[in-house]
């Protein structure tokens, strides 16, 4: 379908004249940004480049295999999703620019703007607008510095709209770092020279993400680098803490970045570990060392009250029913719509839908979203280091549609090749569906990069949540993530429930993809008329208790911190890697200079089964196998191993034990 144009004057001649004056106040903007070689003063023609092609990277991106340089391919001009695009949409008017005058697109990392092709042939100013897709629905943006070009801001401030068209692109190209992106505002560098592209490098290394200037060395060697979670809504935080941090000795309190504002955030892994029953036993005559998170993890006290407690006082089924029982069910169960809003910085509970869990979830938008918009020809991408839940959905979509997958490939270390993943995005590209956090490898994905660059081509991005959101502070409204889905079971929930947050505008236009009650508001033999979002997703009865469980378990995280969390089983990671270097024959599967929670190891002449088996002896839990990731592990040329991997109520003296039974393997 086509799209609205945008800014292109109409037949009235002072609004043509008005359209020319706002035509050269972007081609003023983009001259001042990338330095195109002409005076401000002149009127700007913009050059005709001989086709779409994709955008050389610079050294500081992942090269390929042996580290021979990656292959780049034709990019195709982006075009809408097969069925249209939901209403609330609009064209991102720095991808307009980007269209227009041959600036990079927003959050294409390690690009300068003089050296560039445009990503699409250019023409006269505005003159595609229309065949620029939507890039995703509007929200609310952090405040933009303002960029005092030189003769640039008389021209905008006579223009309407122009003084916020100005500051927008300036914030969203500043002309003087390579490494520019939207989401992380900052002091810009004084050039683009090679000491601001090394500075820009050792930000990336440091901190796991591009930022528009070096940030200062961390204060604390134990800093977790996704802590920073950039401009965006302060998180609102819980009326009452359910645990008070006791005096025991532990990491020292220390502020950190939540929101726009700091927080202390101590951190007493004992006092954590009392509120978990489970992990007070023995097994096998030794106390119980649980290093199976990444599979599922224990319940909080909080959380098993929170449950029984419905189950004995207050169950009934919800929204149907005038009795005081059913009124307390119904405010429990949207009570925890609410706290997983709260959790994931949603703008509204209505973007929270609950279904059985993650798997559940990516195939709901593979179902409805993709069915409804995805059609032969037409490209969904992958990584190679997804859960088994996020490649056979989409498969399945696939083989009935026509579509085809295309994958990111991943380096040595387990860490995706972005200027591999730029290559594959094209008109075709009709979703990006990725990990946060690789389940088999621990890997943590640069997902604000990942979103920022399929937005620049209007797709839509679905975050895998599961392995991240009981690590990670998430933010869907910071990271600007289209869908995003996790699992209760993993965050310290009930089994059996989970959520997706997805944009108003997309659960707006999808169809439901079950039919039954409560979902409905009319039904005849010859229609049925369906609810609003999240009602129709939600088909019959809900698992009740599992969202009371759910929310109780997110409260009961938010009341510690996500931040402190992650920045205690950073350096837990650490420790426990550092000492697995030292277990003779063992194999690190997946060595990410950002990781989360998980360890993949293989020893030589030693099964992996047997190696459980083994833990298991000496009161640890460790899990053995392929780990639902096939594709993750073969492509480090094992189809099985051993993974362990950590929560925040694990101590060193958990690690200390899983190591010496390590070394007390038999060998043959």
């Amino acid at each position: 379908m086509g799209f609205p144009a945008i800014g292109i004057p109409s037949g009235n001649p002072g609004e043509l004249a008005q359209g020319n004056l706002h035509a050269d106040l972007v081609g003023r903007l983009a001259r001042e940004i990338y330095g195109q070689g002409q005076a401000a003063s002149q009127p700007f023609a913009p050059a005709l480049p001989a086709g779409p092609q994709v955008p050389q990277a610079l050294e500081s991106l992942p090269q390929g295999f042996g580290g021979a340089p990656t292959p780049s391919g034709a990019v195709g001009v982006p075009s809408g999703p097969a069925g249209g695009l939901p209403s609330g949409f609009q064209p991102d008017v720095s991808a307009l620019a980007a269209r227009s005058f041959g600036a990079p697109p927003v959050g294409l990392p390690g690009l300068s703007g003089p050296t560039l092709s445009s990503l699409a042939p250019a023409g006269p100013a505005f003159a595609d607008a229309a065949a620029i897709p939507p890039v995703h629905p509007a929200i609310p943006r952090p405040a933009l510095p303002d960029f005092s070009l030189p003769g640039v801001p008389a021209l905008a401030a006579s223009v309407p709209g122009g003084p916020d068209l100005h500051r927008q692109i300036a914030a969203d190209h500043p002309r003087a770092n390579a490494f520019a992106h939207a989401l992380a505002p900052g002091v810009v560098p004084a050039d683009p020279t090679r000491s601001g592209v090394d500075e820009a490098q050792e930000s990336v290394r440091r901190t796991g993400r591009l930022s528009r200037a070096p940030e200062p060395a961390a204060a604390n060697p134990s800093d977790y680098y996704f802590l920073n979670l950039g401009p965006g809504p302060a998180r609102k935080a819980p009326a009452a803490p359910r645990v008070e941090p006791s005096r025991h000795p532990g990491p020292a309190p220390r502020a950190i970045a939540h929101g726009s504002s700091p927080v202390a955030a101590p951190f007493d892994v004992e006092h954590v570990r009392r509120d978990f029953p489970a992990l007070h036993q023995s097994v096998n005559g030794h106390p119980l060392i649980w290093l199976d998170n990444a599979a599922t993890t224990h319940k909080p006290q909080a959380v098993i009250d929170a449950t029984s407690e419905f189950y004995g006082r207050h169950n009934s089924n919800i929204h149907r029913a005038a009795h005081t029982l059913a009124a307390r069910s119904t405010d429990l169960f949207e009570g925890g719509r609410e706290a997983v809003r709260r959790f994931l910085n949603a703008p509204t509970k209505d973007d929270i839908v609950f279904l059985r869990g993650t798997t559940e979830a990516i195939n709901l938008v593979a179902a409805s979203y993709g069915g409804a918009h995805i059609g032969p020809g037409d490209e969904i991408i992958l990584s190679t280091i997804e859960h088994h839940a996020n490649i056979v959905p989409w498969q399945l979509l696939a083989q009935r549609t026509g579509a085809t997958i295309r994958v990111i490939p991943v380096n040595d270390r387990g860490e995706i090749i972005f200027e591999q993943y730029a290559a594959l995005l094209s008109g075709r590209t009709k979703i990006v569906s990725v990990t946060h956090v690789a389940n088999a490898l621990g890997t943590v994905n640069p997902i604000r990069e990942i979103i920022a660059l399929a937005h620049a081509y209007g797709v839509p991005v679905l975050v895998d949540a599961a392995q991240s959101s009981p690590h990670i502070p998430l933010d869907v409204q910071a990271l600007d993530a289209d869908f995003l889905v996790f699992s209760g079971h993993k965050v310290f929930g009930p089994t059996g429930i989970g959520a997706l947050y997805a944009k108003t505008a997309l659960l707006a236009a999808m169809p439901p993809w079950q039919g039954g009650g409560h979902m409905i508001e009319d039904v005849t033999f010859a229609r049925t008329v369906y609810k609003g979002a999240p009602e129709k997703f939600e088909a019959g009865t809900p698992d009740i208790a599992g969202a009371v469980g759910l929310g109780a378990a997110l409260d009961y995280l938010e009341s510690i911190g996500l931040p402190a969390i992650a920045a205690y089983e950073h350096d837990l990671l650490d420790y426990a890697q550092a000492g697995l270097a030292e277990v003779k024959g063992l194999r690190l599967i997946g060595t990410a200079r950002e990781k989360a929670s998980v360890m993949s190891f293989t020893i030589e002449g030693q099964e992996n089964e047997a190696v459980a088996h083994h833990l298991d002896a000496h009161g640890i839990a460790v899990r053995s196998g392929h780990h639902c990731a096939l594709p993750a592990l073969r492509r480090f040329g094992v189809d099985q191993s051993v993974r362990a991997s950590l929560a925040f109520y694990n101590t060193r003296a958990d690690v200390d034990a899983f190591l010496r039974a390590l070394h007390t393997l038999p060998r043959h």
